[in-house]
This record gives structure tokens, sequence and C-alpha cells, in this order.
């Protein structure tokens, strides 16, 4: 027997494996191992935005910053790189920032009983406007860390290669599974999710918890922007817009509940590869739009949306 909370990610595996067997059989190159791998290494910023987004979901909330803090963190390492800062210096500042201004969000989520939506859309706005002041241009990072950085990773036989974003992304990834189903935190989270005043009653520090929780989807999108900046080798105020959507339609996708309580870090991942999936199969197609992929992943978070709303309802309704 499957267990429903099973299926939405079954589903969206199932789509996935239809898809790419699909693309492998109409064009040629498709099914090769390359192509499967850059699916990892070309989604790995969005895929670590995601599993940050994962966290804030399962609570029951939402962050609409993400985006805008990528923004924010790759404008500001190039241009301290730029003015000849030590990336060992540059780096943990930025994800430092980053992970604060996630945490004070929290704080005000928590404490002044704001919404997640008001609150995090306000920091949306105040870190893209920080981008800009910062630099309202495109500034390119010359470095040879950036370099190194970019060429490493692992070859495999059958010309793939694991990048070190993709690498960054099975890291990340490892440790947001330990901590979401082997840590209390993982616990409470799912608790706030479910039901966030009968999490009190279960002494559950829901308002360390809320705090972490934005604190760690903010220290996520921060790290995606320092990968966003390995992969265009630049920082631009205007990047990631929009971010914050594919972000939540992955998690989406990936089975995890918009109401919270319910979802997988795994499950996102997939929603995220099969997003890319789509984007691939279509730059393989080469005659349809690139927008095509915008309507195809809106089509499916409906979908999706729809079957959470028939599962809720089957949950709801009494025996007998």
């Amino acid at each position: 027997m499957i267990a429903p909370r099973h299926i939405p990610v079954l589903i969206t595996a199932a789509l996935f494996a239809a898809l790419f067997l699909l693309g492998s059989l109409q064009y040629d190159g498709f099914a090769s191992l390359s192509v499967f791998l850059n699916l990892f290494t070309d989604n790995a910023f969005l895929a670590v935005t995601a599993i940050g987004m994962t966290f804030v979901i399962l609570s029951g909330g939402i962050d609409l910053s993400v985006g805008a803090v990528i923004a924010f963190t790759g404008v500001l390492t190039a241009v301290l790189i730029q003015q000849g800062w030590p990336i060992y210096v540059v780096f943990p500042l930025v994800v430092a920032i980053g992970s604060a201004f996630g945490a004070a969000m929290g704080a005000l989520i928590h404490y002044y009983r704001l919404q997640p939506f008001i609150v995090t859309l306000a920091g949306m706005f105040l870190m893209r406007g920080l981008a800009v002041v910062v630099s309202e241009r495109s500034v390119p990072i010359e470095n040879g860390v950036y370099d190194a950085i970019n060429a490493a990773g692992v070859m495999l036989p059958g010309r793939g290669f694991i990048g070190a974003q993709a690498l960054i992304l099975a890291v990340v990834l490892a440790g947001a599974v330990i901590l979401a189903h082997y840590r209390r935190f993982g616990t409470y989270v799912y608790a706030i999710g479910g039901n966030a005043e009968s999490a009190k009653l279960m002494a559950v520090p829901v308002a360390q918890t809320t705090i972490g929780i934005y604190a760690l989807s903010s220290f996520l999108a921060a790290l995606a922007g320092i990968m966003f900046s390995f992969y265009t080798s630049s920082g631009y105020a205007l990047a990631g817009l929009g971010l914050e959507l594919d972000a939540i339609a992955a998690v989406v996708i990936g089975g995890t509940l918009l109401t919270g309580g319910s979802g997988y870090v795994l499950g996102t991942l997939v929603g995220v590869m099969l997003m890319g999936l789509v984007q691939t199969y279509i730059a393989f197609n080469g005659s349809l739009n690139s927008w095509w992929t915008k309507i195809v992943i809106g089509v499916l978070v409906l979908v999706f949306v729809c079957l959470q709303r028939l599962q809720g309802a089957r949950k709801s309704k009494p025996a007998g």
C-alpha cells in the first residue's frame, strides 16, 4: 500500500521519467548522461533556494524575499571582490547578512503576529532596493578562484561531468534531509505547520523555530546568490526576478502542502529537476518558445494544488 502523503512525490517522479523517456525517443543525445547531470548543475542555485523554501512552506509560511536576497548577495559579492576583498571574507560575510535578514523577518512574523506574505514582500522590496543601491549595473567578477571552482568537478564515463555547483547542492540536500527528518528542528517545523497552537501545547519552541526557519531560508538564498554569481561570473541587482515563484512552484510540484505540515525535501529536488527537464525538452525541440516552460509549470502547479485539495477533502471526510 502507498501512503497518501507519498502520492504527489511519486506522481512527480513518474512525470519526470515519462518526459525523459519521451525526449529520449524523439531527440538524439537527450538520454545522454551529460544532459541528465547538467540538470543538477544548471538548476543547482534554484534547488538550494527551493530547499530553504520547503522548510518555510512546511511550517505554513511563505518567503517572497529569496529572489531579492539572491540578487543582493550576488551584487554585493561582485562589488566586494572587485574592490579587492578576499573571497574567504566575502562569502561568510554575505551569508551572515542573509541569515540575519531572514532571522529578523522571522522575529517580526512571530512576535508581532504579522502575515509572512506581507513581511517577506516588504523584505523583497528592501533587498531589491539595497541591491540597486550597491550597484545599478552588472558587475563582472574576474577572479582566479571563480575560474577554478567553475572548472572543478568529477568526470564520469560517457562524458558525464558533475560540476562544483552540483556537488554543493548534494551537500545542502544531505544536510537538509538530516535536518528535516532526523533532528528535533525538523520535527518542530512539521508540528508548527500541522497546527501551531497544538505545537505550543506540546512545548515546541515556536519563536525559536520560526526565526530559525526564515534564517535558514535566507541563508540558503544567500548561498544560492553566491552560486548564481559562479554561474554568471557577475553580480546584477535585477538577477533572480521571479525566482521566488519558481522556488514555490518547485516545492508544490514536489508534493509539499501549501498549508504546511506535509512534504519532503527530496520531493522538492524532484520538482526542480522536472522543471529543468521541461526547459531542456523545449530547448531540444527548438521550435517552441521558451515561455512554454512557464505555461507547462503553471499547469503542473495548478494540477498539484488541485490534487492537494482532493487529498485534504478525503482526510476531512467522516468515516462511514
